[in-house]
């Protein structure tokens, strides 16, 4: 049980807690005026500040100001304890700090005197999960921050909206599986309809993405996968086949080398052999038009004009013939000499041309054959690559696959877990039945035998449906007041399996709309079980509200436990407002 909530400041008006029905009433002084309000005295912030004492996050509330170097301290049950209370303090200055008297957790296990310590939050809260709900670390999915959250129902995160859930931002799924732990049933089963949705939506996600251009390249499509397999497929196998045919040719790159040197030089020579060639055929022309000079021309010509030519005359032609005759000679000799040098030339190169075109066919032979180590090993990288690539399509492909495939295994998982949770319903009839009994009993008291409430459990498809039924249920009172059997139901139930602790909180937020006898009833109710179970109400609420349930004949006055708050300045919780 919650024995006390104190601060460090003086100003703070420690609540002092009892077991039973607990009232925190709120006054309206007679001085207020119609601008104040009780809606600051700090009801709702109560139940706030126990949130943050039993390992909530740090609030608003704790971080603001005027509150930030407080300490806020908490004295509860804690059974395992020395005496078997144990205090805790927290400050919103440092909330990721929990000062625990004594040390629980036995940070300081020599210590003769039990003496108080500090742990982490996240130690806290391990601490209350396994000491309040019994929760061991293998429990995957339950929460004691969810199961407090039931416990302590918050208004500023709508803890009153929906009886299911503990506010309107947790998993249906996880605050299902956790009601389900409350309640005695196989909360695993509600777990993993959770996993199911999970699933389903990351498979629903990864179905757009592969529409999406952007994302189409990288989750893609089976069948386009599978083409594209092929196709690397196939280069991996050409390239395969030319690594093992590809012969390495040691100096292949010197071959190359005096291959392209020898097509050079044959070039070469078959240009000099056409101007060779040419001169060739100039030089025997001139030979053929190279002949001896004659001049008997001269002596016809001079007989003709009657002149007689004397013997030294003809002397000197006959010097001169001899000349000309000379000159020829030595020019044929000239030529005749310059023409075999030309056609020896020739032949020497075609002999050359055909050496060196026999050994560059060699080269080109050889080079043909086989090629160098380097680009083997760009032939090896290659292969390499496309390995890689392949690989890489076959992870998208089987990831396709499996995507378009999840759809029906889901379905069938589906269907699965659904026979399998009516299985269950029906091995533990006898936990759903007392749970819907009670929850009859709770709703009967309030409202009589007109209506007919129901608590049941039902197997669906997509989750495990926990049903409450109260006729003419659609204002927003019944509701308040269906939620507040509801919690009565799960509280009691878990408390008496040891699965729960033997507490329950309420900001007056859920008596909104609540037909005057059906708070009174409920007060009475909630006074009656929690005295029959051992158990704690705490319920904070406004004083006009609680006098209709008095003059309903509701007995108050033995249930209101101190202080009483009210709109007067130093009147609320904080004892100043802000």
């Amino acid at each position: 049980m919650l024995r006390e909530l104190k601060a460090s400041d003086s100003r703070f008006r420690a609540v002092s807690f009892r077991p039973g029905l607990n009232l925190l009433v709120a006054d309206r002084t007679t001085a207020s005026t119609d601008d104040q309000s009780r809606n600051a005295v700090g009801k709702t912030s109560m139940v706030e500040l126990l949130q943050f004492l039993l390992g909530a996050d740090k609030t608003p509330l704790v971080t603001r100001r005027e509150n930030r170097e407080r300490a806020f301290e908490l004295v509860l049950d804690w059974p395992s304890a020395p005496g078997g209370l144990l205090s805790v303090r927290r400050s919103g200055k440092d909330p990721a700090k929990v000062q625990i008297d004594p040390d629980i957790l036995g940070h300081d296990p020599g210590a003769l005197i039990p003496r108080g310590g500090t742990v982490r939050a996240k130690e806290w809260k391990s601490a209350l999960e396994g000491e309040l709900f019994g929760i061991r670390e293998a429990d995957e999915g339950l929460s004691g921050r969810t199961l407090l959250g039931f416990y302590l129902r918050r208004t500023e995160k709508n803890g009153f909206a929906d009886a299911l859930r503990p506010n309107t931002q947790a998993n249906r799924h996880q605050a299902t599986a956790n009601l389900c732990y409350l309640l005695g049933m196989d909360w695993s089963l509600a777990q993993r309809y959770g996993k199911l949705s999970e699933r389903e939506q990351t498979r629903k996600k990864l179905g757009q993405a592969a529409k999406d251009p952007l994302w189409k390249d990288i989750v893609g499509r089976s069948g386009d996968l599978r083409g594209q397999l092929t196709v690397a497929e196939r280069r991996i196998a050409d390239l395969r086949r030319q690594i093992t045919a590809f012969q390495v040719v040691p100096e292949y790159e010197e071959i190359r080398r005096e291959a392209e040197r020898l097509d050079t030089r044959i070039r070469a020579l078959r240009e000099d052999d056409v101007v060779d060639q040419r001169n060739l055929t100039d030089t025997e022309r001139s030979m053929a038009e190279a002949r001896e000079p004659g001049h008997d021309y001269l002596e016809q010509a001079y007989a003709e004009m009657g002149v007689l030519l004397g013997d030294q005359v003809r002397a000197r032609f006959g010097q001169v013939e001899e000349f000309h005759r000379a000159v020829v000679h030595n020019r044929r000799q000239y030529l005749e000499e310059e023409a075999a040098r030309l056609r020896e030339k020739l032949a020497g190169s075609e002999r050359e041309r055909k050496e060196l075109g026999d050994r560059q066919a060699e080269l080109l032979r050889t080079l043909k054959e086989g090629g160098a180590l380097d680009t083997l090993t760009v032939m090896q990288s290659a292969l390499a690559k496309e390995e890689a690539h392949r690989e890489l399509l076959q992870h998208r492909f089987e990831a396709a696959r499996t995507l378009e495939r999840s759809r029906v295994e889901i379905d069938e998982d589906k269907a699965a877990l659904e026979r399998e949770v009516r299985d269950d319903i029906d091995t533990r009839q006898e936990q759903a039945r007392q749970a819907n009994l009670r929850f009859n009993e709770y709703a009967r008291y309030l409202y009589g035998d007109a209506r007919e409430p129901l608590l049941t459990f039902n197997a669906r498809r997509s989750h495990l449906e926990i049903e409450l039924k109260l006729e003419a249920d659609d204002s927003t009172g019944i509701s308040n007041m269906k939620m507040f059997c509801f919690d009565l139901t799960w509280a009691v139930t878990a408390h008496r399996a040891g699965r729960g602790p033997d507490f329950l909180v309420h900001d007056s937020k859920i008596y909104d709309g609540v037909d005057e006898r059906q708070v009174a009833r409920a007060l009475e109710l909630a006074a009656r079980v929690m005295e029959d179970e051992g158990m704690q109400y705490i319920v904070t609420m406004n004083s006009d509200d609680l006098a209709k349930a008095q003059r309903l004949g509701f007995d108050a006055d033995q249930y209101v436990i101190t202080p009483r708050l009210d709109d007067s300045e130093t009147g609320g919780l904080f004892g100043f407002r802000f």
